[in-house]
């Protein structure tokens, strides 16, 4: 390892594990398919570790057509039978099913506002929330409420907050690892 010191969380002997942390967590991306990619990704993490989801990532995005909204809002019942079967990701039929429910309400939800990224602004207005040490913010618990008055599964105020986090709303890198700061800069 290179001795630079990372967040507590992030598991140094699995080197996907380290790239996500060093190059994409709490980095900006506010591109359409990878704000639903990771908000698909971050539903399948409820109950289990991000890294468990993370390890699994590239099976995701083939067994879900490469993260492809519009083909994955129309998942029919042997789709789902498939899904299921598929040893390679998390094979928990709720959330599948919600899966497939929840790309509906995102797409609905892009046609409304033109973008994933101009309706998550309605919450955020445009700013990077820097902190440490949380797992819910006003923020996340305002989206999710409102995900969830669409229809959305699987996306409470603590799945929402890590979303938050992991396309870069939220900057909480520990205040010892190497990537910290308080404020941009």
């Amino acid at each position: 390892m290179d001795g630079k010191k990372r967040c507590a969380w992030c598991n140094l002997k699995n080197d996907a594990y380290v790239t996500y942390h060093d190059t994409e967590w709490c980095v900006p991306n506010f591109d359409d398919t990878y704000l639903y990619e990771m908000l698909l990704l971050e539903s399948f993490q409820a109950g289990l570790s991000w890294e468990c989801v993370l390890n699994k990532r590239d099976s995701f995005e083939s067994a879900y057509d490469d993260f492809d909204v519009n083909k994955v809002m129309s998942y029919d019942d042997d789709k789902v039978c498939e899904l299921l079967n598929n040893t390679s990701i998390i094979r928990n039929k709720r959330k599948i099913r919600a899966s497939i429910n929840n790309s509906k309400i995102f797409k609905a939800i892009v046609d409304e506002y033109g973008s994933f990224h101009a309706y998550l602004r309605t919450f955020t207005k445009d700013r990077t929330m820097y902190e440490t040490d949380k797992t819910t913010n006003d923020v996340s618990d305002a989206i999710s409420k409102d995900l969830q008055s669409r229809g959305m599964t699987f996306v409470g105020s603590v799945i929402i907050y890590s979303y938050l986090q992991a396309i870069g709303v939220i900057y909480s890198h520990d205040k010892d690892c190497y990537l910290y700061k308080s404020e941009e800069g």
